[in-house]
């Protein structure tokens, strides 16, 4: 099979051995790494690869806190020291630049309380993440301006695991890897709008039925329904999505600045000197692309805590929405009672980071290869748990 624009699958044509939904971050890293392995693959997207949720320009890959380490965390942990050499090998392998940068990350300190609590961590990080990665808590701000001295009067996190990417690099990287596949077939224009696992078929928003060996529903907020109706729940029940909306300036700074992170707002330095700021978290929107007032103040807020950008233009305004599972960890494997059905989705926040990861958790299941060990919730059964618990009480 080769790429084509869209179309109709024709009698008699071989069904994929993979049928993935979404071409966003997390369908792409699953076609490319099913690919790899030399499953067949039909690729399928409603617009344009990467124009959801992974369509913005953030790109900030930080891990969580390192202490009461759990499976979640180790997962994130092994992914984001994994992804350097992945995103070598991709470019390698295209000649496309994903902008990736192991930039570390500040964290000012507004408290006391707030730095007697990292100092506690210092300890935690060394024991989860090892010696290869810092945790330390500094006086003063080393960078004059990022951040502004004043937005840290108890001094500042500097931790070396976070890096950055851009998100519209990586994407591009992706899609040329997947240009250069054979076994694989691209779809745009075109969706999954019902699964049978019964008949292993999907019926497309284009009227076609593909026949599959196994579905992978990465379509981002689509991707809860149709999960729900596979397992027999409703059709609501197991994530919902969360608007954000993010701003670049040509701030005209050093790429090599760490990330700032402070209260929900990211400060980023990118290549070409420019720097994204975000993001809302917004549960009530009624337009999910539109931007307005609420990316004003966080524009506002990232002048403020970092006066190198403060007459920065801005020269792009972006809003997505966001999935987030019930559970609000990642849905990843198998969805019970639904032979041949596979979620990955609600990766939220940090999908750029464990997207290949959880990639080679589904392709291992597929091909029964040894994979990467899966925390239990991520599993469909504990969101689905979640899901009934809230039910029950409302």
């Amino acid at each position: 099979m080769g790429i084509a624009d869209s179309g109709v699958v024709h009698a008699g044509q071989a069904a994929p051995d993979l049928l993935i939904a979404g071409a966003g971050v997390a369908g792409l890293w699953l076609t490319v790494k099913a690919a790899r392995a030399g499953l067949s693959v039909m690729l399928v997207e409603r617009g344009n690869p990467g124009g959801g949720a992974s369509g913005g320009f953030l790109g900030a890959l930080m891990p969580h806190s390192p202490e009461r380490w759990n499976g979640k965390k180790d997962f994130q942990f092994r992914a984001l020291v994994d992804l350097e050499d992945e995103v070598a090998r991709l470019e390698s392998e295209t000649g496309a630049y994903c902008g990736y940068r192991r930039v570390g990350r500040l964290l000012p300190l507004t408290s006391e309380r707030a730095r007697t609590a990292e100092l506690a961590r210092v300890g935690e990080a060394q024991l989860n993440w090892g010696d290869a990665f810092r945790y330390e808590v500094k006086h003063t701000a080393e960078i004059d301006n990022w951040p502004d001295i004043l937005a840290a009067p108890h001094g500042t996190v500097h931790e070396t695991l976070s890096a950055r990417i851009s998100p519209p690099g990586l994407l591009g990287a992706l899609l040329t890897s997947i240009a250069m596949m054979p076994n694989v077939d691209l779809r745009l224009e075109t969706s999954v709008v019902e699964v049978s696992p019964a008949g292993r078929t999907a019926t497309l928003s284009d009227g076609s039925v593909v026949s599959y060996g196994h579905v992978a529903l990465a379509n981002g907020v689509d991707a809860f329904p149709l999960i729900a109706r596979a397992a027999g729940l409703p059709s609501q029940s197991l994530g919902s999505g969360v608007k954000g909306q993010a701003a670049l300036l040509d701030a005209r700074t050093y790429p090599d600045l760490p990330v700032v992170y402070e209260d929900g707002l990211y400060v980023i330095a990118h290549e070409n000197g420019h720097v994204a700021v975000g993001s809302t978290s917004e549960r009530d929107y009624d337009d999910p692309t539109g931007t307005d007032e609420a990316l004003d103040l966080v524009i506002k807020r990232a002048r403020r805590l970092c006066p190198v950008i403060k007459h920065a233009p801005v020269i792009r305004r972006w809003a997505g929405v966001r999935p987030r599972a019930i559970g609000r960890d990642p849905m990843l494997g198998p969805v019970p009672g639904a032979p041949g059905v596979l979620a990955m989705a609600g990766g939220f926040k940090i999908s750029f980071g464990i997207a290949h990861r959880m990639a080679d958790v589904l392709v291992s299941g597929i091909t029964g290869t040894q994979g990467p060990e899966t925390p239990a919730s991520f599993s469909v059964e504990h969101h689905a748990a979640k899901a009934a618990g809230k039910t029950s009480t409302g």
